[in-house]
């Protein structure tokens, strides 16, 4: 199993990082993609990775949520690493508008932006996006040349939302803890993202799966997101799993 998306280097893991990719490791998740968030955690992310350098890999981007007027300064200091590191994709990026829209046309151009270095470099994309959607269909409208390709990760859209992603681009949709809470509606929607473009992430250390809802999550919590999963869908855990696992390496060529 891959988990596509967490954070296992933020300071939540600071007294047992080592642990918490360990028992990642010995419950079945073989490798581990960390997405950057801001400025602040790209020194913390690739400390992780040279700790482990097999069974993680690594995405670089700015978070929406941290975009704000001075959002060009940093996103200059961010590209610049590009060149210093290996990176399978970019990310992770998007729209946030849950929070704050007072930096909604900055977000948009952060995001236009860094689309721009995913399809100049030929990665894909990592896309965060919270009451964003709308946002975030119309930056695509927009962009001049071909948009890369990418997931929308810890979705929980609807059926319609997946048909509407679908008319820009054969995306992947990352199913995190969500999927197993008792009001989630995504299991709903599973069978029409399909499982081949489904890709299991825990979004740690948040979002934790049923049955450790509350708690600190952590990437050995992909089990339980799989099993989920399989279950909705009408496939064997081992099947979801494997299949799983061929679509994140199509997507991140890890």
């Amino acid at each position: 199993m891959v988990d596509t998306h967490t954070h296992l280097y933020l300071e939540e893991f600071d007294e047992d990082r080592a642990d918490a990719v360990n028992r990642a490791l010995d419950s079945g998740v073989k490798h581990m993609i960390l997405p950057n968030v801001d400025l602040s955690t790209i020194g913390p992310m690739h400390n992780l990775h040279e700790m482990f350098p097999e069974a993680t890999s690594v995405a670089m981007g700015f978070h929406p949520t941290e975009v704000n007027a001075d959002f060009r300064e940093s996103l200059a200091e961010v590209e610049q690493h590009f060149a210093q590191h290996k990176y399978v994709a970019v990310g992770e990026i998007g729209i946030d508008l849950y929070w704050d829209k007072t930096y909604r046309a900055e977000q948009m151009q952060a995001l236009d932006i860094q689309l721009h270095w995913a399809s100049e470099m030929n990665l894909p994309v990592i896309l965060h996006c919270r009451e964003g959607l709308d946002t975030i269909l119309e930056v695509f409208r927009s962009f001049s040349g071909e948009l890369p390709r990418g997931v929308f990760h810890s979705f929980t859209g609807t059926i319609e939302e997946v048909k509407r992603i679908r008319e820009y681009g054969d995306f992947y949709f990352g199913i995190n803890g969500i999927v197993t809470f008792k009001k989630s509606q995504i299991p709903m929607v599973l069978p029409e993202i399909g499982i081949e473009r489904i890709l299991l992430e825990t979004d740690s250390p948040y979002l934790a799966p049923v049955p450790n809802r509350g708690k600190r999550n952590e990437s050995a919590n992909i089990p339980h997101i799989c099993r989920c999963v399989a279950s909705h869908i009408g496939v064997s855990e081992n099947e979801c799993s494997q299949i799983t696992d061929l679509n994140a390496h199509a997507l991140f060529n890890i």
